[in-house]
């Protein structure tokens, strides 16, 4: 069996992947047609902190000699999780972590230019391509050490973030002032993460706006995706309920989409199905009513005429016409239980009682059948109707397997419901004939004849009336052989 999916699931599913696919299309186009980098991180807040940062570290190794700069650096780094290297600008390492630079880091440390020689003129300032604005100015163009250009507002002036791979590392180069060093130290932070420890990119706020972006589309969604599997749930049990043949399941119109047109289709297809299926069964019982009276007439000339005439020659007759009564009997019990489903009132029975009224009604008291049902099991049921229906199960269960061993009666309660089992020990039913048996003129033996059972309607009446009490019926196979019906009942 195929495991089941809700339709509200798929179309939440659907609405999330569609969010992530946005995601993912938008994160493309940045990264491949504006180009940026790392370094667009440095700005807003990020740079305010990477200033502090810097500044930070500034402050405390100009008030510290080199030889407590590693401690300086291992303060500092604590604040955010990272390993912090001040740098000379040929590359050496001066304090910090013992970690290997690589080349691309190192190329891109802070160096002094040489001083422009006395009297030369300022070179002049680069230009790009005709007809386009000459590139911004490099911080490292300047002579010597000393206080750069500030940056726009809010980024840290001559910040660099570079990464690299294998390992993959994000590398944060940030200008120091040392006085006595005669060039411009390099701190540089290093993280396995973009975020550095929160120093550039803090994901909390990002995790809480993601979240509140699901909260909501989850509570804005929700009212249309639970209107529509509500409606499609209720037509599912209207079906259903169609299926088995109970037509009273109005299913609510008040919406005004298809679903709410699909409703109003169910609504009367069952009031013609009703309509139809009434009309058959109002159908048949007026002609069983009709034909048992030239029945019972019949029968009494031949009463008359087996006295006159002798017994044997009107025998085959006498039989012809038992079995028509017996068959328009029949017919009429399952016509007068099922136009009384819906319009009997049902009581609070002892179900231990019904199931001796109904062996007292067929006579098969004794050995033949065995009750455990206890006397603390109450039905909601209709007393004739219920009689009815275990009569016609003890009276097959005994007939046709009646001499393979004693027909058992079983009750438990489940819950609310009361579940009544009569099992037998004979050859059972074929599986493939299980749901069929309850059908009305349903034979398993297909040549219909007389010694094999009657018209196919016992077990039809016993669905009919355990129905028409609020109930539902059921059979399977016992292992190793034997048939079992399950009655479900509310219970008292």
């Amino acid at each position: 069996m195929r495991p089941r999916f809700p339709l509200s699931a798929k179309i939440l599913l659907w609405f999330f992947a569609n969010l992530l696919l946005i995601g993912i299309a938008a994160y493309a186009f940045i990264e491949f047609q504006l180009h940026l980098g790392p370094e667009s991180l440095l700005g807003g807040r990020a740079g305010e902190r990477v200033e502090a940062l810097a500044a930070l570290v500034n402050g405390e190794i100009n008030a510290e000699s080199p030889g407590q700069w590693s401690d300086v650096l291992t303060r500092a780094g604590n604040l955010y999780g990272l390993q912090l290297i001040i740098a000379a600008p040929d590359g050496r390492r001066l304090a910090g972590e013992a970690i290997a630079v690589p080349e691309d880091v190192l190329a891109r440390l802070y160096r002094p230019r040489p001083p422009r020689p006395p009297g030369a003129a300022p070179a002049p300032p680069p230009r790009g391509p005709e007809g386009a604005p000459p590139p911004p100015p490099n911080p490292d163009d300047r002579a010597g050490p000393g206080p750069a250009p500030p940056g726009p507002p809010g980024r840290p002036r001559e910040s660099r973030m570079i990464h690299t791979d294998h390992p993959s590392r994000y590398w944060l180069l940030l200008p120091l002032d040392a006085p006595g060093q005669g060039a411009p130290l390099t701190l540089i932070a290093v993280s396995g993460s973009i975020g550095l420890g929160g120093l550039v990119l803090d994901f909390t706020p990002w995790i809480a706006a993601a979240g509140g972006v699901l909260l909501f589309s989850l509570l804005f969604w929700l009212p249309l995706v639970s209107g529509i599997t509500r409606s499609i749930r209720e037509m599912t049990s209207a079906t259903a309920r169609v299926a088995e043949g109970r037509f009273d399941v109005p299913v609510r119109e008040n919406r005004s989409d298809e679903l709410g047109l699909l409703a109003r289709s169910i609504n009367q297809m069952a009031v013609r199905l009703a309509g139809f299926v009434n009309g058959q069964k109002r159908f048949l019982g007026d002609i069983a009513h009709e034909l048992c009276s030239p029945l019972a007439r019949a029968q009494v000339v031949l009463g008359i005429l087996e006295r006159e005439m002798s017994a044997g020659s009107l025998e085959d007759l006498r039989e012809e016409v038992q079995q028509i009564s017996s068959l328009v009997n029949e017919l009429l019990s399952f016509s007068k239980a099922s136009l009384a489903a819906g319009r009997i009132k049902v009581q609070r029975l002892p179900l231990h009682e019904v199931v001796a009224r109904a062996s007292e009604r067929e006579d098969l008291r004794g050995p033949s059948i065995q009750s455990r049902v206890g006397e603390d099991l109450w039905v909601m049921a209709e007393p004739d109707l219920l009689c009815r229906a275990i009569s016609n199960l003890l009276r097959n269960a005994v007939k046709y397997a009646g001499d393979a061993g004693p027909v058992e009666a079983d009750a438990e309660r489940k819950g609310g419901e009361v579940i009544l089992s009569i099992s037998d020990h004979g050859p059972g039913v074929p599986e493939q004939a299980l749901d069929q048996v309850f059908d009305p003129f349903f034979r398993v033996d297909v040549s219909r004849a007389r010694e094999t059972g009657g018209a196919g309607l016992g077990l039809a009446i016993v669905k009919t009336c355990v129905e028409s009490c609020g109930g539902r019926v059921s059979c399977h196979n016992r292992e190793p052989h034997g048939l079992c019906v399950v009655i479900t009942l509310p219970g008292g």
